[in-house]
This record gives C-alpha cells, sequence and structure tokens, in this order.
C-alpha cells in the first residue's frame, strides 16, 4: 500500500497572556491508503489540534506551526498557500467534528450544506449537486434522501445529523476522512451504528481514515493502527491487536485497564490512573507522564523518552520495560 500522508516532527504552539502552550511535540505518523489510524488520549493531549494543524485551521494568532513537515501525496500541506489548502479542505481531506449540532449551519437547510462542497469543489451545476447530495443521504443510511433536502438540523435526531456530516464529508470523495470524536454526544446504539456505517464507507470507497477518540474500547473493531498521546506527544504506536495485548507504556495501561470487561469480578478492577493531566505552560523536561506513573525512575524526570521500536512495528517511548520489571536501557 503506498502512503498517502506523511508527517514529521510537527510542533504547534499556542501564544497566550498566560504563556506558550505547548500543544503538539513532536509529532510524527504516517498513513497508509485504505488504512484506518486510531489516536486516543486524554482530552487536551494535542489529538484534535494535530489534525486541525495539518488543514491549516488553528487560528493565527494565538496558534502557530513551530515545526514540522505534512505530505500529502508528496505535497508539503504546513507550506501550501491558504488558497491551496482550502481547496484540499473538503475535497481530497474531509474532517467530521465531534458536535454536528454546532459543526452544521442551523439557518441553512441540509441539502444546501450537502451540495456546498460539490459546487465549489466539483464545479456541479444546481442539478447535478441536488441529485448527488441524494445520493449521499442515502449512502449514509438516511432513506428517501430527496425528502430530506429542505429540512433544518434541528429537525434530526444526533444520529442522523452526525449521518449528515459524514454526508458532507464524502461529498467529493477524499482520499482520508478524519474524525474528530464523532460518536461522543451519541448513545451506544448510535455510536455502534456510525461505527459500522463508517467501516462499510471505508470498505466501498476505499479512503484512508484517522479516527480520534479518547476511548481505546471504539477503536478497537475499527482501527488498523493505534497511536497513543500524552501532553502533546506521542507515547506509544502499534498494530491494534499489538497494541490490546501487549500495551507496553504504563499510561496505554491506565487507559485500557479503565475500560470495563465483562470477565471483570468486580468494579475494583478498573484501573485509576493517579494525578492530572499536566500544565502545557510548561514543556517537560523529563517524561510527560513521570509525575503520575508508578515506575518512574530518576531518568524519567532529567530526559524524555524518544520513540523507538520494541519489535515489528511496535514503538514506545517509556525508560521502563513494564513486562520484566527493569530499566531498559539498564539504568
Amino acid at each position: 500500500m503506498s502512503t498517502v500522508l506523511e508527517v514529521r516532527n510537527l510542533e504547534t504552539r499556542f501564544e497566550t497572556h498566560e504563556g506558550t502552550v505547548y500543544a503538539v511535540n513532536g509529532v510524527s505518523f504516517q498513513l497508509d491508503e485504505g488504512e484506518t489510524l486510531g489516536i486516543v488520549g486524554e482530552s487536551g493531549c494535542g489529538k484534535s489540534v494535530t489534525m486541525l494543524s495539518l488543514l491549516g485551521l488553528i487560528p493565527t494568532p494565538p496558534g502557530v506551526i513551530a515545526g514540522g513537515q505534512a505530505f500529502f501525496l508528496g505535497r508539503d500541506l504546513l507550506k501550501m498557500a491558504e488558497e491551496e489548502i482550502r481547496m484540499i479542505r473538503g475535497s481530497q481531506i474531509s474532517m467530521i467534528f465531534q458536535d454536528p449540532m454546532t459543526s452544521l449551519n442551523p439557518v441553512l437547510t441540509i441539502g444546501d450544506q450537502i451540495r456546498e462542497p460539490l459546487e465549489e469543489h466539483l464545479n456541479m451545476v444546481a442539478a447535478q449537486s441536488k441529485q448527488r447530495a441524494i445520493e449521499l443521504l442515502n449512502l449514509v443510511g438516511i432513506t428517501d434522501g430527496a425528502s430530506h433536502l429542505d429540512d433544518y438540523p434541528f429537525q434530526f435526531s444526533g444520529g442522523m445529523r452526525q449521518r449528515v456530516m459524514i454526508a458532507m464529508a464524502l461529498a467529493c470523495s477524499p482520499t482520508i476522512l478524519i474524525a474528530d470524536e464523532p460518536t461522543t454526544a451519541l448513545d451506544m446504539t448510535i455510536q455502534a451504528q456510525i461505527i459500522e456505517l463508517v467501516k462499510d464507507l471505508r470498505k466501498e470507497l476505499g479512503m484512508a481514515i484517522i479516527w480520534i477518540t479518547h476511548d481505546l474500547g471504539i477503536i478497537a473493531g475499527l482501527a488498523h493502527r493505534v497511536m497513543v498521546m500524552y501532553a502533546g506527544y506521542v507515547v506509544e504506536r502499534a498494530m491494534v491487536e499489538d497494541l490490546y495485548e501487549h500495551p507496553s507504556h504504563p499510561y496505554t495501561r491506565g487507559l485500557l485497564g479503565s475500560l470495563p470487561r465483562v470477565d471483570a469480578e468486580s468494579d475494583k478492577d478498573l484501573v485509576n490512573i493517579e494525578g492530572m493531566p499536566p500544565d502545557l505552560l510548561t514543556k517537560p523536561v523529563g517524561c510527560p507522564f513521570a509525575p503520575r506513573c508508578q515506575y518512574v525512575l530518576s531518568r524519567c524526570r532529567e530526559e524524555n523518552p524518544v520513540l523507538d521500536e520494541l519489535k515489528n512495528g511496535h514503538e514506545l517511548a517509556c525508560w521502563w520495560d513494564i513486562d520484566r520489571h527493569k530499566p531498559r536501557y539498564g539504568r
């Protein structure tokens, strides 16, 4: 499979009255054609900011991309002019946002909002865009799409609004679909329906997907690879089966341990990650997870580990061998 997106050492800052917020700190990853990459971590760890940085959606000021490269089909997104990146957004790279009620325009009909990218990016005339909008609504499971073109967002349920957002994102048959916690506000039944819909569309359309979430349970049956972020850093990355079977970072184990399990004897089996997320106004000298880690070493407070390979593409940024109960590098 060919690589459609390669991000190298992305750094994003926000200059505020309180000081500099170090939101994304040297994030690197690649996305292959037809692959689903899950990005997980607590709120504020830099998942969404990473994606918004790539699409030129960081408000400037206060935001600034301090470094890095992001090659999409060989072209660096971070060096594109506003007009260039605007033509890629919504056509070749689309994004589904977390809350469809705030993402959809409440005073425009569903039909108008789906037709806009078709007419803007594909130069369709009104009759063509209307027919394509009907097809897209049917594709995402909204039956009799023609009867809903003149409806407004408030007339739809949460699940149907999210399906409309997916239809808008798919309008121009993008190469990459970015889903930013699109099921967070939905109940479990609708969550499952949306996830199955995205999986089916991936198979049918062959697009690559980046799925952002704080819940490792959601991506168990959805993603091919998983990237775990903490405080703007990537701390672990692996194939999804390998990550669930052999989580190697203490933070990853904490996230997995916080998920309820059907085979657990009681709620006492749930893991609680002690402490609070770090203050991003201060760039850590050592490992950003050190203040909350039960395996912390003196080296953890002095030096931030780099992401390196354990085996078979499983990468880890940690000084401690959690399986062998000893330091990884003899210190």
